[in-house]
Parts: C-alpha cells; structure tokens; sequence
C-alpha cells in the first residue's frame, strides 16, 4: 500500500473510509493497531472513552480516554458518542467530533470496537467497513485469554463463552483477517490490502456522520 496514496489508479478523488476493527477478547486488535501505528501510515487511531480504570501499561489520551462513569454518562447525555456500550459493567464509547474532523481532513479512520459496537457503527453509517480478526482456532483464542491471568476462573469462563457468541457473529462483517500467533505482519499486511483495494473501487464509499 502507498503510504502517499492521495487517488485512485484513475486519478479520481478518493473518499476516505471509516474502517472499524472487531473480534472477540483475546483475539490481538489492539495488537494489530499498535503495528499499524509503527507502519508510520497516515491514517486517524480512533481513541475510545472508557469508565474503567487504566491497566498498568496504559496511557490517557493513547490508549484510551479514562473518564468517571459520572463524565461518561455526561457524554452520552449530550450525544458526544458515536456509539457507546456498556461492557463487563464499564461504559466504552466513540467520541463523534474526533472521527469527523479526521474525515474532514482526508484521513482514513480506524477504529477498535468489540463485535457489539462494530454493529452499532455499521447501522449508524452503513458505508464503514467492518473487519473482523479472528485466531487460528478456537483453541488458540481461549488460549490467549487463558494467558492474561487479569481474571477470576469465573470471569475467565464468562469471556470465553461471551467469545464464542461473537464469533458466531462474523456473517455480519464485510471481510474475516486471521491474525495467528507469531504471525501478526501478515495480519497486517493483509488489512492494508483490504484498505488499497477499496481505495480502488470505481463506485466509492461516501462516509457521514
């Protein structure tokens, strides 16, 4: 992919997409955005607003937005959020204006949303892509939840079921990217492939909000 790419090979304009990347807990989506970022490609990283508390690596502003559930609420009060949900009994959300200032600008957008929120965008704005990640296997998947060691065995099992329901989800999604371990670039590459190939499209999207 072109990290100067402003038009399609007709040298027509081309729009700038709403690219939405979901999949269920475990399957590497933040993974895969963190070595999008390192690509150095022009695209806008949607941040998400979040009540929950950060985690230990975690950054304001980068990796989410860390707000109270009172200033939460606040924001879905004042229709601030794109979509929001309320997830293992935490508000996630998409802030509106930062996705359309980035459109504005000509930048393709990517966001990171559970199966749930990618459904809520994809009625919202029928034109977004949905892409959705998935492991090798169902084995690997839980294997990785497994890993985290952040959970009670309770709430361990929960998301495993929970994961099981969302992958019974993907017919709702416009493409399926594998992102096996060990083999997160070829995840990569294969998610700019899809981004290219919509850029070439004679009949282009036409993202609003």
């Amino acid at each position: 992919m072109d990290k100067n790419r402003t038009a399609n090979p007709g040298k027509r304009p081309s729009n700038p997409l709403l690219i939405v990347i979901s999949g269920p807990s475990g399957v590497g989506k933040d993974s895969l955005l963190d070595a999008m970022r390192r690509r150095d490609y022009p695209f806008h990283f949607v941040v998400t607003a979040t009540s929950r508390a950060p985690r230990a690596h975690e950054v304001h502003g980068v990796d989410y937005f860390f707000v109270s559930e009172e200033a939460f609420r606040a924001m879905i009060q004042q229709d601030e959020l794109l979509e929001h949900a309320l997830v293992y009994g935490q508000y996630k959300g998409i802030p509106k204006q930062q996705v359309r200032d980035a459109l504005a600008s000509g930048r393709d957008v990517m966001m990171r949303l559970d199966v749930q929120g990618a459904a809520t965008v994809k009625q919202l704005v029928p034109e977004a892509i949905l892409i959705f990640l998935v492991a090798a296997s169902d084995d690997e998947l839980f294997a990785r939840l497994r890993r985290r060691r952040t959970e009670l065995e309770a709430q361990l099992a929960h998301r495993i079921r929970v994961a099981q329901d969302e992958m019974a989800r993907i017919v709702e999604f416009d493409y399926v990217v594998e992102n096996a371990d060990g083999q997160l670039d070829k995840a990569v590459d294969r998610v700019l492939s899809i981004i290219e190939a919509e850029h070439c499209r004679v009949h282009q999207r036409q993202v609003t909000l």
